[in-house]
């Protein structure tokens, strides 16, 4: 069973990659940076500060700090320790596939896919009491893991499974500053 899933895998990532058009190689390449999303996090600060303002738009942004952190080095231990080989480095695939980044660091699970997920979903969880409008910050994971697929350096299963462990993490970071920012909200006994 594991076979043959890993082979569905394969065979979806080399159909996948090979969408590419030459022609659309600049954008990717330039999408799949983590800098070139910079406005999008100074964005993202602003907004927390324009709706939670004070010390609650700092807790805020401290778990949002966190939710990233712990995603990255929870992806880290693991990529070290499943050691699979990224597609690009994968001999067979080389008159298979267009290859147009070269990292030499494992595959399993995409970095791109965690952190981002977990980011966007904290996001939304903590912004969309007070607008819908946040929900087309998925905009932003979408675009960057397809990235990941179209210039080669991963299988669809690393996004997935990357996008899953994000979330979950964003979920449980989220639930955290929701208790503290209840505990802030609180009166002060001795003022009472």
């Amino acid at each position: 069973m594991l076979e043959t899933l890993k082979h569905w895998d394969r065979e979806l990532f080399v159909y996948l990659n090979s969408l590419g058009i030459e022609r659309f190689d600049g954008f990717w390449l330039y999408v799949t940076k983590i800098d070139s999303w910079t406005p999008l996090f100074i964005f993202f600060f602003l907004l927390i500060f324009y709706y939670y303002r004070g010390r609650k738009a700092v807790i805020v942004c401290f778990f949002l700090i966190v939710t990233f952190a712990v995603t990255f080095l929870f992806t880290s231990i693991v990529k070290d320790y499943v050691a699979r080989l990224r597609p690009n480095n994968v001999e067979a695939f080389a008159e298979l596939i267009r290859i147009l980044q070269k990292p030499s660091n494992y595959s399993f699970f995409s970095g791109h896919a965690s952190s981002s997920f977990s980011v966007t979903t904290f996001m939304v969880l903590a912004l969309r009491k007070f607008t819908k409008w946040i929900y087309l910050a998925y905009l932003w994971p979408l675009i960057f893991v397809m990235s990941r697929i179209y210039v080669g350096v991963h299988y669809p299963s690393d996004i997935f499974v990357g996008a899953l462990v994000g979330t979950v993490f964003a979920f449980i970071l989220y639930y955290f500053c929701r208790k503290t920012l209840e505990k802030t909200s609180l009166p002060n006994p001795r003022n009472s």
